[in-house]
């Protein structure tokens, strides 16, 4: 697997990385700081665009380290208005981005990784497995390409792409932090979303972190047998653990997670599901997102009727756990949860 340094370039490096190379270079910390606000506040696509580095620093950057950009080769457009990007990366590599316009909100799913290595049964994107991680400044670079595109400010982002966001964990808290500094992309910490599978260090880790970021967890069942088998990447961590997990997130950081909630019909949508669905939410600070399973072809699995999913909703709700049934977007052009791929599909626009 590729590494993101060799192919991403200057691209690969958080804030830290930044100020590394500026030292290494025998150039002053401050160097750190215009490298950022050219790379992710004005994107720039040249080292020679930097004016206000010396000309000396401009030419050793541009001989030490690539400063990519990446080709959208397909772009779709939902009757919803949501967008899905096919991007293809310096070393061939591709992911997709998608999109997602709402009165004055603008929100973008950006990927982490080129494909997954999680295996979830419902998800399209891990079918062909991992080709690798992102760097920092692969991921800002779909906020700033979704943000030209629609001609106007991004406000909200969440790495709901493609990969699994805490196994790429530093590059992917690199970004975030790029998009939430002022001088760069400028989104509110609480307008940046994690999803994660559930890897509980990750967890742990992020409940330490000092911004105010989100997190969203794909939980899809409550019973362990039931999970092993949709989401076969997790089994290393039993619920037992992301529950405690999940405690020491709210107490630590003081903020309610999502749980997403994928039904499928026949599968996770039975009685038994959601009493423990239920047993597990109790006494927990948390937000269940019932979402109805999006069609992929591969999977053959089917969304659970309106009034199952329904039932959930209302038991839910009657235990005292925060929930909702997340609204559809994109689906018809496989834009909805679970549905990015890495490669085109038909119908798009060149």
């Amino acid at each position: 697997m590729a590494r993101a340094i060799d192919v991403a370039g200057i691209k690969a490096l958080d804030r830290a990385g930044l100020e590394a190379l500026v030292a290494d270079l025998g150039q002053p910390r401050f160097r750190a700081k215009q490298l950022e606000r050219w790379l992710y506040g004005r994107g720039a696509k040249s080292f020679a665009e930097m004016t206000d580095l010396p000309a000396g620093l401009r030419d050793t950057l541009a001989d030490r380290l690539a400063l990519p950009t990446p080709i959208i080769r397909q772009r779709q457009q939902s009757t919803d208005g949501t967008r899905k990007y096919l991007l293809e990366l310096a070393d061939g590599a591709t992911i997709e981005t998608v999109g997602l316009p709402a009165g004055d909100r603008l929100t973008v799913c950006f990927s982490s990784q080129a494909g997954c290595a999680m295996g979830c049964a419902f998800c399209a994107t891990g079918i062909a497995g991992l080709t690798r991680n992102l760097g920092p400044g692969e991921m800002i670079d779909q906020i700033r390409l979704v943000a030209a595109d629609f001609g106007r400010r991004v406000t909200n982002a969440v790495a709901m792409g493609q990969g699994e966001p805490f196994a790429n964990y530093d590059a992917t808290l690199g970004a975030l932090r790029f998009m939430n500094a002022a001088e760069d992309v400028g989104i509110g910490a609480r307008h940046l979303t994690v999803s994660t599978c559930g890897i509980v260090p990750g967890i742990k880790r992020f409940a330490e972190e000092p911004e105010q970021f989100t997190l969203a967890v794909s939980l899809h069942s409550a019973v362990q047998s039931t999970r092993d088998k949709i989401m076969p990447g997790m089994r290393g961590w039993p619920l037992s653990e992301l529950r405690d997990a999940l405690i020491t997130y709210a107490e630590k950081s003081g903020r309610r997670p999502s749980l997403e909630y994928a039904l499928i019909a026949g599968v996770n949508d039975t009685a038994g599901e959601l009493s423990a669905l239920v047993r597990f939410c109790r006494k927990l600070l948390v937000h269940v997102n019932l979402i109805p399973v999006n069609p992929v072809r591969e999977t053959g699995f089917l969304r659970s009727p309106d009034d199952r999913i329904a039932v959930f909703q209302r038991e839910l709700h009657m235990s005292g756990v925060e929930v909702s049934v997340r609204a559809e977007r994109g689906a018809d052009i496989d834009a909805a949860c679970g549905q990015l791929r890495q490669r085109a599909t038909s119908g798009g626009e060149r």
